[in-house]
């Protein structure tokens, strides 16, 4: 099979380790780059030999580019990704897939007639631990999962990221953010979601940068900084998400799924490695399983390397855009939900992505 051959939009911070592993992929081919700044597409396209920096528009108007990867900020996800599509290019986004549901669902519905196909990071569910973890459910090892938490505390981007203004901004904020690893990771263990209650709130309406090169620059925060809620699976189970940039410190787990017969400390899901944990019935402690499926360091650029394989093969992708476009449904209902106190049932929801073989995709 031919590699998929991809042009990168976008080459700021985060592009950076999609070069150094799609470049190791053998079903890809980077072939060019742009960014508003084009000082940063040349000086990617330097580093990475085979690269060609070029404008966005030709881009899209090379026909040798199979597959434009959006690593763009959020509030250009959606501009992007249609732009491509009606240019004939499949589409892998960052997270999330863009700022409104209707805008995923748009963007869908054009891939779809044009016999296209979208993904979306994140793709760290395709990792060692979280592929670990849901060999050991699928496996029965906890029974039937019944419950499960996921919790992501912080106080904020601005004590660290050079450009912090867009976390607090229409697009941004802790579920944008960091939900779509987190529930991305639950709708990979648990399945869909029908309903969702939740809470939110600014406690900061006002931060201030202490990160260069804006040290001492006030944001004006527009979006939720505090969001929890109650998520209810197809399944019958039921999940509790925490997401927060307000909190100076806690002691809490990142994710745990409770089953009816033990239960599984499931790791960071912003990264692919371990540890993961499980607590059997009869048990008195948590015991640590070996990790020892691939991918257990920083590999984002997986999820682009199964859509490529699944383009030359005809086969589904794992990091689907239907599965994105359910994670930011739920998202959104928890803003919805917090607004209008009641709870919010969804109208969408999206296959369960299928365990990644451990030989299916390696570099090289």
């Amino acid at each position: 099979m031919n590699p998929v051959r991809v042009g990168v939009v976008g080459c700021g911070v985060i592009s950076g380790i999609y070069f150094q592993n799609l470049l190791k992929f053998g079903a890809v081919d980077v072939v060019a780059c742009s960014d508003l700044i084009p000082e940063l597409s040349q000086a990617a396209a330097d580093a990475h030999a085979g690269i060609q920096a070029m404008t966005t528009d030709k881009i899209f108007a090379d026909s040798s580019i199979d597959l434009v990867l959006n690593l763009t900020q959020p509030k250009y996800h959606f501009e992007v990704m249609k732009a491509g599509i009606e240019a004939g290019k499949h589409v892998y986004g960052e997270k999330p897939l863009s700022v409104s549901f209707e805008d995923s669902v748009q963007l869908l519905l054009l891939a779809e007639q044009a016999g296209l196909r979208v993904g979306c990071a994140p793709d760290t569910f395709l990792g060692a631990g979280i592929q670990t973890c849901r060999e050991l459910i699928d496996g029965g090892v906890i029974g039937e999962p019944v419950a499960a938490t996921a919790f992501f505390t912080s106080h904020g981007t601005e004590n660290w990221h050079p450009a912090p203004g867009f976390y607090y901004q229409k697009g941004g904020g802790p579920m944008l953010d960091m939900g779509p690893y987190y529930l991305t990771a639950l709708l990979n263990l648990m399945g869909p979601v029908k309903s969702v209650t939740g809470s939110a709130r600014i406690t900061f309406p006002e931060r201030t940068i202490t990160s260069e090169p804006l040290n001492g620059t006030k944001i004006e925060v527009e979006v939720p900084t505090h969001v929890s809620g109650t998520v209810n699976f197809a399944s019958g189970a039921i999940g509790t998400v925490l997401t927060t940039f307000d909190l100076w410190g806690a002691n809490l787990p990142f994710i745990e799924i409770y089953g009816s017969e033990g239960s599984l400390s499931v790791p960071d899901p912003n990264t692919f490695g371990g540890p993961v944990k499980v607590l059997v019935k009869g048990k008195k402690e948590w015991e640590e399983v070996p990790v020892s499926r691939p991918f257990s360091e920083n590999s984002r650029g997986l999820g682009v390397a199964d859509m490529a394989r699944g383009i030359a093969s005809g086969e589904p992708h794992r990091a689907s855009g239907a599965l994105a476009s359910h994670a930011l449904a739920i998202m959104h209902a928890f803003g919805r939900s917090a607004d209008s106190g009641h709870r919010i049932e969804l109208v969408t929801t999206c296959e369960r992505p299928t365990p990644l073989p451990v030989d299916l995709l390696v570099y090289g």
